[in-house]
């Protein structure tokens, strides 16, 4: 499993590369698929901000869903100790359910796509990342599109891997009524879905 540490307009010194090292070698034993874990310290130059001007971000890249955790303190080793412990229980959260699902059937695939449009325009081709960007017509106003590849799962599926990544909302496909739809958080355990539903044989409204 391959540890990659790296700075965002900071300098990582190597007694610091070796203590993360360390550390996340526990995470092989919760994820032995895992092969590569993604460590991006930054600092806060804010004076007001000292008590978290140390933030750590660590990103495993699993064959299964990626799985995040960040946290900030007033001492890198200490944001580095909050954040593994975030990403120690995402990790056990994902071992067991994934025991949990050996017993249950699969969800059946639903189509989702939209038909092909009849004439369609090029787009424009997508960098490394799969990142697009155009211009909004003639104003200067830059877009950025990114197409993800995503299977229909349930509400509570979406939480799942909402909470796994540590997002505030999720994206996905509503497997029961292939409805798009974002799952979002609000306060405490209390959370929202907003579904997207488009009537049949409405066309699209015509470009400006």
């Amino acid at each position: 499993m391959e540890i990659v540490v790296a700075g965002r307009h900071t300098e990582v010194l190597p007694k610091y590369r070796a203590h993360a090292e360390q550390k996340l070698a526990k995470v092989e034993q919760l994820a032995p698929r895992a092969q590569r874990i993604d460590v991006v310290v930054s600092h806060e130059t804010n004076p007001r901000q000292a008590d978290s001007s140390e933030k750590v971000e660590l990103t495993v890249i699993d064959k299964g869903p990626v799985i995040r955790a960040e946290a900030c303190a007033d001492d890198r080793y200490a944001a580095l100790d909050l954040a593994l412990a975030k990403l120690l229980e995402r990790l056990r959260r994902t071992r067991d359910r994934r025991k949990d699902h050996r017993n249950h059937t699969p969800l059946t695939p639903v189509d989702v796509r939209p038909p092909e449009p009849a004439q369609a325009e090029p787009e424009p081709a997508a960098n490394a990342d799969g990142v697009v960007e155009h211009m909004l017509g003639d104003s200067p106003v830059l877009i950025r599109e990114k197409l993800h590849e995503a299977q229909p799962m349930t509400i509570d599926d979406a939480l799942y891997e909402m909470e796994l990544v540590g997002h505030d909302f999720y994206l996905f496909v509503d497997a029961e009524t292939a409805q798009p739809a974002v799952a979002y958080r609000r306060r405490g355990w209390s959370y929202g879905v907003i579904k997207l539903d488009t009537p049949v044989g409405v066309p699209a409204p015509a470009a400006t």
